[in-house]
């Protein structure tokens, strides 16, 4: 994820984002066949050490013929250009529109040489414009190819998500190089029944050939009149191929060319840093994937996974929410299990990613994993499309601030019309502490649990556990709702949506806040507070009892000795 500003739409709104981070940012991606209740459903972490958790707002709008609109990079506000208005932009509510149409993002970097530093349109500008002007997935996608067509394409390679109530692609775009206008990419149609995955690696390899047949299922961008073709599963730039073989990064044949391999050859980062996040998503809802494990590690790179898989059970979104909360729990790189845990078996770890010891003769690398969920994040959602709703009602961002493992998801139904106050832009920001602002909060309990992981992450768990199940317990009741309303004003049903929106995340924050307050009196000190019926335990004279004091694991005092050799040891009987 990258630090942007919103783009100006003849009236100035920012929102800052992050610098851009590389080995950031998780996608998972899950048909309507995939999932429990026929809905489609993309995830994403924005992953940034920079990045300010923030929900974004666009009204939709007219514009009068001819008007025009600023464009600002994302990384650094640096005016890019103006492009063209359309007459009429769609409502967005962070990374979803008010037709469900719903896009995420990861970025692979791949050969930098073809990045066109002359373009108007970066990555982030592409995914904001692009939800304000279509509708759906296809059109989605031919937005994206004529802006960058038109404009030029200024960003490093990029892995998009692209959903709607009924299909979920895949696209993969880099530039052409230097004053090149455009960029070659390929979008892939997700099988129904299938999921996919995408973590900072490339990951469309070889794709079907447009054969110009009148029931062809590919088609390249010259073509791009036919997307809407139902039989149409894959599209791609015309010259994908050709522009590989210009830059002299492919020879074979054209039915052998793999859009990974040439524009993002994996390595050992690739796969242990990235592709590793994927495998881990995939095992979870798959017995074969430990034919994989050499790959996602990064010791058989020659083995590549496939780019979807069909799950063995059905995915719900509490599933998704989980999934984003992964640690690489349960496999054999768990980072709670070895010494870079600490004594209280944290599955995080500080940057770098790598590291050396300064005294080693040898100089050797060493590695820390790359987890889904990490420290640095600033946003994460899961987007839920569903087919058998009105628009407005049908599309829940599901979005939560700060680390994925201690965030909570919040239903905001694509159709509000307001923000709630405490994941409002502008309430506070990276260096400027708000006490209104979920970022903030949620920071506050996150670095509390990490302090003390074993026990204070279960204790935030069961209060997101509770606010996420009530949450979407409450969903077919909200629906239902609206829906009545619905039928008679489009309006008083998007009011109400609205409503509940700013009275759950009210809810999660105060909530939120209880919990900060309750972690800071069971564990201050190192102490651990005894409780009884609810309440922190009392002496009969009403003096608090003496608190637990469990101190470390065999394994972590066994790693002490080991540092530490006879210092530390008392003489036998020596007592206290």
């Amino acid at each position: 994820m990258k630090r942007f500003l919103v783009i100006i739409v003849m009236t100035v709104m920012t929102g800052m984002l992050s610098n851009r981070v590389s080995l950031a940012c998780t996608n998972f991606l899950v048909t309507r066949g995939a999932s429990a209740t026929g809905s489609t459903m993309i995830s994403y972490s924005a992953d940034s050490h920079v990045l300010y958790g923030e929900l974004y707002y666009w009204p939709a709008r007219d514009y009068p013929v001819g008007a025009m609109m600023d464009v600002y990079e994302w990384d650094t506000h640096r005016f890019m250009g103006r492009i063209k208005q359309v007459p009429h932009t769609y409502s967005v509510i962070g990374n979803m529109n008010e037709h469900q149409l719903a896009i995420g993002e990861t970025t692979y970097t791949g050969i930098e040489s073809l990045i066109d530093t002359t373009g108007i349109i970066d990555y982030g500008s592409l995914i904001y414009i692009t939800l304000q002007r279509a509708r759906n997935a296809r059109e989605a996608i031919k937005v994206m190819s004529e802006l960058v067509s038109e404009y030029g394409y200024a960003s490093s390679g990029e892995s998009f998500s692209i959903s709607d109530p009924n299909e979920v692609w895949i696209y993969e775009i880099i530039g052409r190089g230097h004053g090149k206008k455009g960029g070659v990419w390929v979008a892939r149609l997700i099988p129904d029944g299938y999921i996919c995955a995408h973590a900072n690696q490339a990951r469309i390899q070889t794709f079907p050939l447009a054969t110009g047949k009148k029931n062809s299922i590919s088609i390249t961008s010259k073509d791009l009149r036919r997307i809407f073709d139902p039989v149409v599963e894959c599209v791609y730039a015309y010259d994908v191929i050709d522009v590989a073989r210009e830059n002299k990064l492919y020879e074979g044949t054209d039915e052998n060319f793999s859009f990974s391999d040439t524009y993002n050859p994996i390595t050992f980062s690739g796969a242990r840093y990235c592709e590793i996040r994927v495998w881990s998503f995939f095992k979870s809802v798959s017995d074969e994937m430990d034919q994989y494990y050499n790959y996602a590690t990064g010791h058989e790179l020659s083995k590549r996974m496939p780019l979807w898989i069909k799950p063995k059970r059905k995915i719900s979104n509490h599933d998704m929410m989980t999934f984003m909360r992964d640690h690489l729990e349960g496999t054999p790189l768990d980072m709670r299990l070895d010494a870079g845990a600490g004594p209280f078996g944290s599955p995080y770890r500080w940057r770098p990613l790598s590291w050396k010891v300064s005294d080693d003769p040898k100089g050797a690398e060493y590695t820390n994993e790359r987890a889904t969920a990490t420290q640095q994040t600033g946003f994460v959602f899961v987007a839920e499309s569903r087919n058998w709703l009105p628009d407005p009602i049908g599309g829940i961002f599901w979005f939560g601030v700060d680390d994925a493992g201690t965030t909570v998801f919040n239903p905001i139904y694509c159709g509000i019309t307001d923000v709630p106050e405490c994941f409002r832009v502008g309430n506070g920001d990276m260096t400027t502490y708000s006490p209104t602002s979920a970022f903030w909060l949620f920071n506050l309990v996150a670095n509390m649990c990490y302090s003390r992981y074993d026990l204070m992450e279960a204790d935030a768990k069961k209060v997101q556990k509770e606010l996420e199940q009530k949450y979407i317990a409450e969903t077919e009741k909200v629906d239902a709702a609206a829906v009545k309303l619905y039928e008679n004003d489009v309006w008083k049903a998007r009011d109400y949506l609205t409503e509940y929106a700013l009275k759950t995340a009210g809810n999660t924050f105060n909530e939120w806040k209880k919990l900060s307050e309750y972690l800071l009196v069971k564990y201050i000190d190192g102490n651990i507070k005894k409780e009884k019926d609810g309440k922190f335990a009392r002496t009969r004279n009403n003096y608090p009892e003496m608190p637990l004091q469990p101190g470390y694991s065999d394994k972590w005092k066994k790693a002490v000795i080991q540092d530490t050799g006879d210092k530390l040891l008392m003489p036998a009987g020596a007592g206290h």
